[in-house]
Formats: C-alpha cells, sequence, structure tokens
C-alpha cells in the first residue's frame, strides 16, 4: 500500500473531527475548540494525545455516560485574580480553554491570573493551554490531576496521575518555550500507543505488584486499570536515581488539582465505581497566567529568555551531537514539517474512523486510506 494514503489533510480531519463531535451532541462551537485542542497534538508530533485517543477516549466516554457532550461551566467563586470552577464533567477541553481565557483576562487586570477546576474530563495536550497564554503575552502554566497511575517512591501501588506540571514563556524568537510533560516516566497515552501499534514498553517505565519492571504494552493498560502495575516516577523507581523528584512534582499538581476548589483526588480518580462501573472521572486542572507588564515589559522579556535559550542551543555540543534543543524547538519544526503532509492515520485508528463515520452518516468523507 502507498504509504502517502496513510496521511489526511488538515482541513479533511478537521472537519471530520468537528462533525464527528457534533454528531455526538457537542454543540459546534464547542466541538470546534475540542478538534483544535486534539489536533494541536498531532501537528505538534505528540501522536499519543491526538487522533489515537479521538474515539476510546472522547466519543466512547460520551457514548458510556460518563462524559457530557454538552458543557456547564459553572463559577463557583470568582475573587478578583482568581475563580474556582465546576466542570460537570463537560468536556475537558472547553473547561481548559475556558479557564485559561478566564485566568488570562485576569492577568491583564492584575498581573496575574489562576482559575481552579473540580468535575472535568481530560483536557488534551496541556501545552495547548499555556500556548494560549504565549500568544496573549502572558506566562502560561497549568496542570490537572488523572486516573491513578504512578507509585510513590518505595511503593508499588498506583496512587497519582500522570499530572503534568506544565509551563510556557512567551520569547522573540518564532516560538514559545512550553515544557510539557508527565511528571511520571512516562504517561498511559504513550503505552495506549505502544499497545496500538505492537511494540512493548521499554523496561523501567512500569513497575509490577512483585516489584519487577513489566513491558507487555497490552497487558500494562489492563494491569494499570486493576492496580497490578503502577507507572514509576520521573527519575525512575527508588531513590538512586531520583525518582523522588517525580514523585514529589506529581504530589504538588495533585494538590493544587484538588484542594483549591475541593475536587477529588488520587483513588476516587479511578473512573471505576464501587461495584466495577464506568463512573465520571471528577477530574481537577488549574491555570496559571501571568503578564511580564506588570513586572519589567513583554518586550523586556521576551528578549531576555530568547536569549537564555540560544546561549543554552549555542553551548559546547557533546561528541557525535549536531544540536542542543530548547522546549518547545522540537514540536515547532514538527509542524513546520507536518503543515503540507498532514496527520498520519495508523491502521487501528483508519478503522475506528470509518466506523463513526459510518455511524453517523458523514457521507462527504471519504478517506485515503480507503480501498
Amino acid at each position: 500500500m502507498d504509504e502517502s494514503r496513510n496521511y489526511v489533510d488538515w482541513k479533511t480531519i478537521t472537519n471530520f473531527v468537528i462533525d464527528s463531535f457534533v454528531g455526538y451532541g457537542i454543540p459546534k462551537a464547542d466541538a470546534v475548540v475540542c478538534a483544535d485542542v486534539l489536533l494541536e497534538s498531532d501537528k505538534r508530533g505528540i501522536e499519543s494525545h491526538g487522533v489515537n485517543r479521538f474515539k476510546p477516549i472522547y466519543l466512547d466516554r460520551i457514548k458510556a455516560g460518563i462524559q457530557n457532550p454538552v458543557t456547564n461551566f459553572e463559577i463557583v467563586k470568582d475573587f478578583a485574580a482568581t475563580a474556582v470552577v465546576d466542570g460537570h464533567d463537560g468536556m475537558g477541553q472547553v473547561i481548559g480553554f475556558k479557564a485559561m481565557d478566564m485566568a488570562i483576562q485576569k492577568a491583564k487586570k492584575y498581573g496575574i491570573g489562576m482559575v481552579a477546576v473540580r468535575n472535568s474530563c481530560h483536557y488534551g495536550i496541556a501545552g495547548y493551554y499555556v500556548t494560549m497564554a504565549t500568544k496573549a503575552g502572558c506566562i502560561g502554566m497549568t496542570g490537572t490531576n488523572a486516573r491513578p497511575s504512578i507509585a510513590p517512591t518505595f511503593g508499588v501501588e498506583n496512587m497519582l496521575g500522570t499530572n503534568p506540571l506544565t509551563v510556557g514563556f512567551p520569547t522573540d524568537e518564532a516560538f514559545p518555550f512550553v515544557i510539557d510533560c508527565a511528571t511520571s516516566i512516562t504517561q498511559r497515552g504513550k503505552i495506549e500507543y505502544y499497545a496500538r501499534v505492537g511494540k512493548d514498553t521499554p523496561a523501567g517505565m512500569v513497575v509490577g505488584r512483585d516489584g519487577l519492571a513489566h513491558t507487555d504494552s497490552v497487558a500494562i493498560l489492563t494491569e494499570l486499570n486493576t492496580e497490578q502495575a503502577a507507572l514509576a516516577p520521573l527519575g525512575g523507581i527508588g531513590e538512586e536515581l531520583a525518582g523522588y523528584k517525580g514523585y514529589g512534582y506529581a504530589t504538588v499538581v495533585e494538590i493544587l488539582s484538588a484542594a483549591l476548589q475541593q475536587g477529588n483526588f488520587l483513588k476516587a480518580l479511578s473512573g471505576i465505581g464501587a461495584n466495577g462501573e464506568k463512573i465520571p472521572f471528577h477530574l481537577g486542572h488549574w491555570f496559571i497566567a501571568i503578564d511580564p507588564e506588570a513586572f519589567m515589559g513583554l518586550e523586556s522579556f521576551k528578549k531576555t529568555a530568547g536569549q537564555i535559550l540560544r546561549d543554552l542551543r549555542n553551548s559546547q555540543k557533546a561528541p557525535g551531537c549536531d544540536r542542543i534543543y530548547t522546549a518547545g524547538e522540537k514540536e515547532y519544526d514538527t509542524w513546520c514539517e507536518r503543515k503540507t503532509t498532514g496527520v498520519k492515520i495508523n491502521p487501528a485508528v483508519q478503522k475506528e474512523m470509518i466506523a463513526v463515520r459510518d455511524e453517523l452518516g458523514l457521507t462527504q468523507y471519504k478517506f485515503p486510506f480507503e480501498d
């Protein structure tokens, strides 16, 4: 089969995802936001959070009744530079977009804005929201808790979510500095991706109740849900490789995602009820925006931030290495390459897209990978 047939152009995939979300009851304006967040992952080369998750993480959860297609964004408390929001188990992307926008507006007025969210759902890549801030000339920060996946240092039980701690800085370059990564060695989405493409999970990323490394990706997904395996925190198992640092930062994100807004945490985020039934995840998020104009000015901030990044990239390289990167640079390079190629769809997702199209009667779509 011609490999080029696995690619779908951005206009087609965007319209298809929007129409599919609408077909599942999401209002058009919200569907546009959801599609934008979802496909931003693929544009940046983060396939684990892109089209791969379109059906199983969003459409299937709506169909199962554990995620609401219509989002009720309730402001529980609004206090000058801060706010608390209840998302009522609506679309996480819509909740995240509105919450970060609120934080940005508060930052423009007060210098800093923070919004804490409870009762939300998976909100996609955290980097999307801090990039919203950088585009508005602000520093952006966000974090979210998630299904229990990480074992604490010296433990084997999955207690904490992969809990990304994400920061974005505007710079004077063509792209912002964006560090968006889990506080575990890997995230569940990456293992889902490994399982889809038939790859083993590298040894050392997952620890079983027996204390040994597990590598069977398909089995790990079941073991994570049944608490027979857990992800290692960033740094690794135990103290020798400083896994306690990842454990500590994961805990920071967990507390900020639950304590300020009085939301659920740890085991209460499993998505599994007392009788083994699927229930809403009730996730928590937090969003911070800081306006450099409240300090020494945006342009001076961007210039200094950019120079720091350039100095890092221009520092002496290790033998055999041609390039030093700073956070956000590889994602920018990937988008420059993918602007014209479109998004690559693997065979498993191809089948899902065809099934969703046929289910919803979206006959206007004919994909290049179809016979």
